[in-house]
């Protein structure tokens, strides 16, 4: 594999990390610094119930975690400036929240990568826990808030 191949594969796997990661601090209420150690040491690379899971860039799963986590207002603020009306973020399913804020997050602060890029690797993510519709929510969604982020 080559290394570019092989960075876009771990930063895929840190980008589903940071969303399962992001979805269990709100479910559990799990501190940052408590999240961090356990991904690191017992989730990122590591094999639960017979599944490998794919080593992961830790700097940028990292990065994903803390950054949409100091910035959740801000994007909060942008998710609902493009909900259809009469949708909240209350609305939205804890997972959905999870990948959309990390993409949020990812659009506003990580300029080093392509808005494409961003979109179509949450589009995966989704793809991991919803069918079609629901990626194509996340495709919109990311997609709009790319348009105002990255004029």
């Amino acid at each position: 594999m080559s290394r570019i191949a092989a960075r876009t594969k771990a930063r895929a796997a840190a980008r589903l990390a940071a969303t399962q990661a992001l979805y269990q601090r709100e479910m559990e209420g799990t501190p940052t610094s408590a999240l961090l150690h356990e991904f690191h040491h017992h989730r990122l690379g590591a094999t639960i119930e017979d599944a490998q899971y794919a080593e992961a860039d830790v700097a940028f799963f990292d990065d994903l975690v803390t950054g949409t986590e100091a910035r959740q207002a801000e994007i909060d603020t942008a998710i609902a400036a493009r909900l259809a009306s009469g949708w909240t973020l209350a609305r939205l399913d804890r997972p959905m929240k999870a990948i959309l804020r990390c993409g949020t997050y990812e659009l506003l602060a990580r300029a080093d990568v392509p808005v494409a890029a961003v979109i179509s690797e949450y589009v995966d993510v989704a793809h991991a826990f919803y069918e079609k519709r629901e990626s194509g929510f996340v495709n919109g969604l990311l997609d709009a808030i790319a348009k105002e982020v990255r004029r």
